[in-house]
């Protein structure tokens, strides 16, 4: 929180949230004009502006510091006219992402039955570790192991440019992470960084669907430096695409319910990375059913087996994840069956992951065991009392009480 002579500015998604738990509820008989009884619980009153000390002193500090908080989402009461030299009082408005998504590690001797790995107190990685933009929350980890150490690509969405981003954090051993930097941004939303490599090369399809397409792109310098290759699918809603090669062919599952129900996947191949691409003859494959439409993580394909990782969205988005098994896939037919009852990754119900997860990138290693980055996430001002202090960092305390 900055500290000016007027105001105290946030400056990151925690300062609002302290500034929310300080403020004072709005009582509904005395509401300010622009705001109605529908939406007077989105909103505090944070304090008055100091408008006769802001007269008797320094008035253009004061109008600067103004500027800064309504930047920051806070409103500031004006006289009718609009004039600033009549302000009344401050409000705060609740953050539009009141849920906290971090990211942890897994282990276990298959993709399909995963525990917190040993040793390694999760989240190994949340907002508080981003450094160079202010994060609400980081999620949708896809992990790939290059150059003798291992790399998370992850969606960071940053807070002022209200959109989501690709951050990077590197490890040697895949338990203890270190944050680098946003990696790549663009002037729209970016998230969900399906990363692989192909004939020596790198290459990432992150959900773009605010661009109307699903984008390749491909590494100049890697891990930091991206540029685009082209669209390979143009359309208005194409989300969490996931992109593996299986017998000699390119194969994308993509959401598309422009409804937002999370319950239609489509499937889509093509001979070469950079296509055509065409959709599935029995595409979509699932419909109507946010059960196990979304995807959810990478998709594990070899000789033998071909398992897809999906998003239960059945009674609230980000409640689990669930996994399905190919049992034939071709240019003309498709067939999957669900593995077990339950889902593999859910609600912990305390902590970092209470409400839910949503994610798995899962690698084998060497001895045949398995690490997998995952993410989960828990509700503001729910899950997050008594332990998440308005002074303490988000990952010590959630690492704390893990």
């Amino acid at each position: 929180m900055k500290e000016g002579k007027y105001f105290r500015i946030p400056e990151r998604p925690a300062d609002i949230e302290q500034l929310w738990r300080e403020a004072k509820p709005l009582d509904t008989k005395t509401l300010p004009a622009w705001l109605s009884p529908e939406d007077a619980s989105m909103y505090r009153l944070s304090g008055p502006a100091p408008a006769a000390g802001m007269l008797a002193g320094d008035p253009q500090s004061c109008f600067a510091e103004v500027e800064e908080l309504e930047l920051a989402g806070l409103i500031v009461d004006r006289d009718r006219n609009g004039n600033r030299d009549h302000m009344g009082n401050v409000y705060v408005r609740t953050l539009d992402y009141p849920d906290i998504w971090s990211i942890g590690i897994y282990a276990g001797d298959s993709p399909l039955h995963l525990t917190p790995a040993h040793g390694v107190v999760s989240p190994v990685l949340t907002r508080d570790d981003v450094t160079d933009v202010p994060a609400v929350f980081v999620a949708d980890p896809f992990m790939i192991r290059a150059n003798d150490r291992w790399h998370i690509f992850f969606e960071v969405m940053n807070w002022r440019a209200n959109k989501g981003e690709i951050g990077l954090a590197t490890s040697e051993e895949g338990f203890k992470w270190t944050y680098q930097r946003i990696v790549l941004a663009e002037e729209f939303h970016l998230s969900y960084p399906c990363v692989f490599e192909w004939m020596g090369d790198y290459y990432m399809v992150p959900e773009s669907c605010q661009a109307g397409a699903i984008r390749l792109y491909k590494a100049e310098a890697f891990p930091t430096r991206w540029s685009c290759v082209g669209n390979l699918l143009v359309g208005p809603y194409l989300v969490d695409p996931s992109t593996f090669r299986y017998r000699d062919k390119w194969w994308m599952f993509a959401e598309t319910n422009p409804e937002v129900r999370h319950d239609t996947l489509r499937l889509y191949y093509a001979n070469d990375l950079t296509g055509p691409w065409r959709e599935h003859p029995q595409s979509p494959i699932v419909r109507s059913n946010a059960r196990g439409a979304r995807p959810g993580g990478r998709v594990l394909a070899d000789a033998d087996r071909i398992i897809r990782f999906a998003q239960d969205c059945s009674s609230f988005y980000g409640a689990a994840v669930r996994a399905f098994e190919i049992t034939e896939l071709t240019e003309a037919n498709y067939s999957e069956q669900e593995v077990g009852l339950d889902p593999i990754l859910g609600a912990s119900g305390k902590g970092w992951n209470a409400r839910g997860m949503h994610h798995i990138d899962a690698h084998q290693l060497n001895d045949k065991s398995w690490l997998a980055c995952v993410d989960g996430w828990l509700s503001i001002g729910k899950d997050d009392e008594p332990f998440l202090g308005a002074t303490q960092g988000l990952s010590k305390t959630l690492r704390q009480n893990a």
